[in-house]
């Protein structure tokens, strides 16, 4: 019997493990995109609508049928990215050429893969969260003139309860997490009628968390990944924009009601065993991660575009 990708590939226990658990600090988009594990690379995306946040008449009487209820539908087709990058330690790092690097090295050299894979992670999240083509006419905003938050005039607390509103009028259930690019939290954190909201409680700047607790949120994140094209030309990923959505704070798979979740190859990313290469006189370290991103419940988002 032929084996698969996963059975010949042999994967560094210790260093997977790492890999599985690791985070960069300002990249946020699975905030708004969790991981959830998939055993397949191809299917259909389970999307969410106000059926998975109706109210059932569950109520029966002794001898009659109980009604069944089926939460999501098979919607868009997916199909799981892989990226790929090796991670490399030098010969001349160590003190004895024939040795094998030690976990301390070998996970210097797989973080700094994973650095660069979770880059390209964050910017296919914020294109498919700040794609306005995604959304309806009811679920995002463009703001102009006056009307952006870079106004002292503007009304941003205003904007977000439009938001928050047009959401729960849709599903049945209020947002529970924003994420701001630095541009919109930048304007937003020196608006006056912000600040003034924070005069007598407290002297220090604005936090996400204070605007969480003022506008009745869970979650408050900044987006302010920043990355260079080949030509050095920067790309600021997240742009000028606000997406309000609602995302379980715990998932416990992708049968839970959510904005979006990132499909993820179940135990990815993953890293190959290490390799010596003569050519290179270096240790090298295969890092895979068959990921995607995809929205399952675009009723339960809001973009705000050009709040600064």
């Amino acid at each position: 019997m032929a084996m698969s990708s996963s059975q010949v590939r042999v994967v560094d226990p210790v260093l997977t493990g790492i890999a599985q658990g690791y985070r960069q600090e300002e990249h946020v988009g699975l905030v708004l995109f969790p991981r959830v594990s998939v055993q397949i690379s191809g299917g259909q995306v389970l999307e969410f609508g106000k059926e998975s946040f109706k109210l059932y008449q569950a109520r029966r009487a002794p001898g009659t049928a109980t009604k069944r209820v089926q939460f999501g539908y098979l919607g868009k087709s997916f199909a799981l990215v892989q990226d790929a990058l090796e991670g490399q330690v030098p010969r001349e790092y160590l003190r004895d050429a024939m040795q094998t690097p030690g976990v301390d090295l070998g996970q210097r050299a797989v973080m700094g893969t994973l650095r660069a894979l979770s880059l390209t992670l964050e910017y296919d999240q914020a294109k498919l969260a700040t794609t306005a083509g995604n959304y309806d006419s009811n679920h995002k905003t463009s703001l102009t003139g006056t009307d952006k938050w870079s106004d002292a005039g503007s009304d941003p607390s205003g904007d977000i309860n439009v938001g928050k509103e047009s959401v729960r009028s849709s599903v049945g259930i209020y947002p529970n997490t924003l994420l701001l690019s630095a541009q919109a939290f930048s304007v937003l954190k020196e608006h006056p009628k912000v600040v003034e909201r924070f005069k007598y409680t407290s002297q220090d700047s604005i936090t996400p968390n204070m605007l969480a607790a003022l506008w009745d949120l869970q979650t408050v994140v900044v987006g302010k990944a920043v990355a260079f094209d080949d030509l050095g030309n920067d790309i600021d990923i997240w742009g000028n924009n606000a997406v309000l959505a609602y995302v379980p704070a715990a998932p416990s798979g992708l049968e839970d009601p959510s904005f979006g979740y990132t499909y993820t190859m179940q135990g990815h990313p993953l890293v190959e065993k290490s390799y010596y290469e003569n050519n290179a006189r270096s240790w090298i370290y295969p890092v895979t991660y068959e990921r995607v991103p995809v929205l399952t419940g675009i009723l339960s988002g809001y973009l705000i575009q050009n709040p600064a």
